[in-house]
């Protein structure tokens, strides 16, 4: 599968939650709701997940090996990086 559309949808400053992220593979399959995270060690990917009755969190979508992992989250930053940038000169002239 291939990703052919990244959109991020919300870039926030508070908070430990940077950005909202839409990903489309072989323009056919979308997974929504994917969470830039501002860790300790730098900036990750969360995938969408539930909340489970006995308590903590479950990925409801998810790569199944670390090679597919690497290059979709070195994507999403990409693109995030990108969409913070131009968040950032749209503040800067007062265009937001």
């Amino acid at each position: 599968m291939q990703i052919t559309d990244i959109r991020v949808r919300k870039v926030l400053d508070d908070g430990k939650m940077k950005g909202v992220v839409s990903v489309t593979f072989d323009n056919e399959f979308v997974i929504h709701d994917i969470k830039v995270i501002e860790g300790k060690n730098g900036y990750f990917v969360a995938m969408p997940s539930k909340r489970l009755s006995e308590g903590g969190f479950k990925d409801i979508a998810h790569p199944i090996n670390m090679q597919s992992r690497e290059r979709l989250q070195d994507a999403i930053l990409r693109a995030y990086d990108e969409a913070k940038s131009l968040a950032e000169v749209s503040a800067d002239f007062g265009l937001e």
